[in-house]
């Protein structure tokens, strides 16, 4: 139909439109099919003579494609919203300049706020020596030269995790303390120049060991997709590592870079222990790195003032585009209060090294292919010599130049890249710690080591399951976290309420509200409030029970919320209706709703506004052709601390406003019906938007935080129903909410749409979760309302089938639901 749709609205006039509306008559399968879907389309491309409005109501004339216009307004607003925040920054600081003392006072909130949206959030391990590797076959001494020694070395972090890499250690005492962070795709034994190293780019923390300096060299997660993946169910994916370990992370409220940042933390209380072993004077202690390294070495200096000295290289820039950048390196709402020069403003007045190098370039995750699949695109470019020196100008902007004197930026004057692992960064990162350097000399032959060099494979893989059995344990314990989080404060004060007067429902009521805007502003995200709605409409069908308009209304500059009005026939005047507002699932549009040939919708738009309901079927921001990918959307809103549903939550209080005002709508009788997709709106915004008085979740109600991060989701289900999975497999790489494991899973939405009417549809055979999932996470529902007294405000039809609209018991809860209240019904 697709084609046929486009080959229509090619050549749509209004001679082709006009003879398409009709008065009365019904046709039957694919005629009316066509008639329904196709005509609505056409209007909505082709205005004609019986193009009528609403009363009230301007015509629409656009022709455009009203998906993909939707699409391209939302990217081109968050785009916007994402330059607006540089300036919006300055709302979450107050620095104080009299002092550093005043100045580090003043700015500790903030450091404590991107401890948090890193994940930096953990108790460390106590580290009280760092364990040296050996077996009986290698001892933990690698190689040895004049002027130190290389040890193979782990140290706890927090939990399951521990740090593991080289110890370089000098031949005398240390003159400092460096944690040297390479890029997730070199190995420790490249930067201590090590054989068989990578021997093409400088082992500088060698050059940093030969100056007399202690040296510890982390792995990091590096960009390979070999563990991404899980044995048992036999799955595996191309996710770089870093990808496989920050989906289960972001939903936790954690994050790879947060791990490895605690890695570095937990290096600096070893580097802390020794130096107050009462041997001499304590020692300095700096961290430095390249490309991914450098991004957890700044991030590590910015949230901990014990270090002193910070090197910076391939890596400082303008933050602005980092929706474009890889996924692990998605941090929720950075960009509202931090680029990297309000990072940098963290680690100033101590001593600050960025280095013009060349990141690495990551093109994108590694090719799909055969069993493998499903990661999120993402590249690392070069970084513009005038866009460095101009995020270095912010930073003067933002402290004065007298704290940016801490800051040394090491360039060339043409602009041409130097380093990694210059001279001139080392010397000038030594100099922060106030250490004269002794003149460099050429790393050199590599170093031969004397026994063999640690497993790189067998160490990578135990660095990303340590990371992966720390999330999986957050996970499943995280009900007891919603518990202290959501039940337990808001069962206090419900029955705090209740003692004062109140009843059951109004007091859970009254009690839950806070957390509607806990979760609004802190999981969901808020953005601007919709501006004057504007509403265009136009008459596209006449069928014998209703009528259709096409609805367009503005939401912001660009922006529209839109979809079809579906208003029966014969309505009287000054009678208010209820309304259902139906919601299609991914890749899908409106019309998908009304189309009798669906099998997975069964029209049950037109089949509610024959009952009738009146109808407004709406368009999310899914799916349009031509358009990018919805899925980019996420990635350019999470850094703002704005989401997907951030856009669909202001289209929908759009949508609600609107509806309220007109004559035929009665506002408090408004409920809220999704597939799917759809289904997932069905718990988010009416859990944000009281003017629903019913939702129902259809083909989506799950285990959510389960859904979204096990990697073995099917063990938790009986053998008939292990055939779904984890989107921890699939291309859906937008779907993860920060921290949404502690704070709210389907049970607690369920719970702030509470007292109001809450259903759920079930198929037996939907692949979306398994039925012991679903089973699980609605027993909490169903106890909350009936302990409020109102169990009938509540249900769940099981059915045998799949993911489709049932609209069988469903239907009958919308009626009984949807009637004018007797309150006397909900305890029955």
């Amino acid at each position: 139909m697709n084609a046929l749709l486009d080959r229509i609205a090619g050549t749509a006039d209004e001679g082709l439109f006009a003879p398409v509306v009709r008065q009365g008559g019904r046709l039957s399968g694919k005629a009316a099919a066509a008639a329904v879907v196709v005509v609505m389309i056409l209007a909505a491309a082709a205005p004609g003579r019986a193009a009528l409005p609403l009363p009230g109501t301007e015509v629409y004339r656009g022709e455009e494609d009203l998906a993909e216009r939707t699409l391209v307004g939302l990217r081109r607003f968050l785009l916007a919203e994402t330059e607006r925040s540089v300036e919006g920054r300055a709302a979450f600081w107050a620095r104080d300049l009299a002092s550093p003392a005043a100045y580090g006072e003043s700015v500790a909130a903030n450091r404590e706020r991107l401890r948090r949206i890193l994940g930096v959030v953990d108790p460390r391990e106590p580290v009280e020596a760092l364990e040296m590797l050996e077996t009986t076959s290698r001892p933990a001494r690698l190689a040895e030269t004049e002027r130190f020694c290389v040890y193979a070395v782990r140290w706890p972090a927090v939990g399951e995790v521990h740090g593991e890499g080289l110890l370089l250690e000098p031949q005398s005492r240390p003159r400092a303390r460096i944690v040297a962070l390479p890029d997730a795709d070199q190995t420790p034994e490249s930067l201590a120049g090590l054989a068989p190293a990578v021997t093409d780019a400088v082992p500088w923390a060698r050059l940093l060991a030969e100056q007399g300096c202690q040296v510890l060299i982390p792995v990091l997660v590096d960009r390979d997709d070999t563990f991404s993946g899980n044995e048992l169910v036999g799955r595996f994916t191309n996710q770089p590592h870093r990808e496989w370990i920050h989906r289960q992370a972001y939903q936790a409220g954690r994050h790879v870079i947060g791990y490895e940042v605690q890695k570095v933390l937990a290096a600096v209380d070893w580097f802390a222990a020794e130096n107050a072993d009462g041997n001499g004077e304590p020692l300095s202690v700096a961290v430095a790195g390249y490309g991914e390294g450098a991004l957890v070495a700044f991030y590590a200096a910015a949230v901990d003032t014990r270090i002193d000295a910070c090197l910076v290289s391939g890596y400082f820039g303008p933050r602005e585009g980092l929706w474009q950048e890889p996924i692990y390196r998605n941090v929720w709402g950075l960009l509202r209060e931090f680029g990297d020069a309000e990072i940098a403003s963290l680690v100033v007045p101590r001593s600050l090294v960025l280095e013009a190098s060349l990141p690495p370039r990551i093109d994108g995750p590694p090719p799909p292919r055969p069993g493998r699949s499903g990661a999120a695109p993402g590249e690392i470019a070069e970084i513009p010599a005038e866009s460095i020196r101009g995020e270095l100008t912010r930073l003067r902007e933002l402290v004065g130049d007298e704290l940016a004197g801490a800051v040394r930026l090491i360039e060339n004057g043409d602009d041409r890249p130097v380093g990694p692992g210059s001279v001139a960064a080392l010397t000038a990162l030594m100099e922060g710690l106030g250490i004269e350097a002794a003149a460099w000399e050429e790393a050199g032959e590599v170093i031969e080591p004397a026994v063999p060099l640690p497993e790189v494979a067998r160490r990578q893989e135990q660095q990303v399951r340590q990371m992966e059995t720390h999330v999986q344990r957050l996970i499943r314990e995280s009900a007891f976290a919603r518990a202290e989080y959501f039940w337990k404060p808001v069962e206090a004060e419900a029955e705090a309420l209740r003692a004062a007067g109140r009843t059951p429902p109004q007091a859970w009521d009254e009690a839950v509200r806070p957390f509607r805007a806990r979760f609004w502003d802190e999981v969901i995200g808020r953005l601007p409030p919709p501006e004057e709605p504007r509403p265009r409409t136009r008459r596209v069908i006449e069928e014998e029970a209703w009528t259709g308009y096409l609805v367009v209304l503005d939401v912001w500059p660009g922006v529209v919320a839109w979809g079809y009005l579906l208003l029966p026939n014969g309505i009287e005047a000054g009678e208010r209706r209820p309304v259902v507002v139906c919601q299609h699932g991914i890749s899908g549009v409106p019309e998908v709703t009304i189309d009798p040939e669906s099998r997975t919708y069964g029209a049950y738009a037109a089949r509610l506004a024959e009952e009738g309901f009146v109808v407004f079927t709406s368009y999310q921001p899914n799916r349009a052709r031509g358009a990018e990918p919805f899925l980019v959307l996420q990635r350019i809103a999470n850094p703002i601390e704005a989401s997907i549903y951030s856009t669909i939550v202001a289209q929908n209080q759009q949508l609600l406003a609107w509806l309220g005002e007109q004559p035929f709508v009665d506002p408090q009788r408004i409920a809220f019906y999704g597939l799917s997709y759809g289904g997932k709106t069905a718990m988010r915004v009416p859990a944000m938007l009281e003017g629903y008085a019913v939702s129902i979740c259809s083909a989506d109600y799950n285990e959510w935080v389960r859904k979204v991060t096990a990697p073995d989701a099917v063990v938790g289900a009986a053998a008939a129903a292990q055939n779904f999975s984890s989107y921890m497999f699939t291309g859906e790489y937008e779907i993860m909410e920060f921290n949404l494991a502690h704070t709210f899973n389907y049970a607690e939405m369920a719970a702030m749409i509470a007292p109001r009417a809450f259903m759920v549809e079930r198929g037996h055979d939907d692949r979306v979760a398994s039925d012991e999932w679903v089973a699980f996470e609605y027993a909490p529902v169903r106890r909350l309302y009936t302990k409020l007294g109102i169990p009938r405000r509540t249900a769940i039809e099981w059915f045998d089938g799949g993911h489709v609209i049932h609209a069988e018991e469903s239907f009958a809860f919308l009626r009984e639901m949807l009637r004018p209240h007797d309150h006397t019904r909900d305890a029955r």
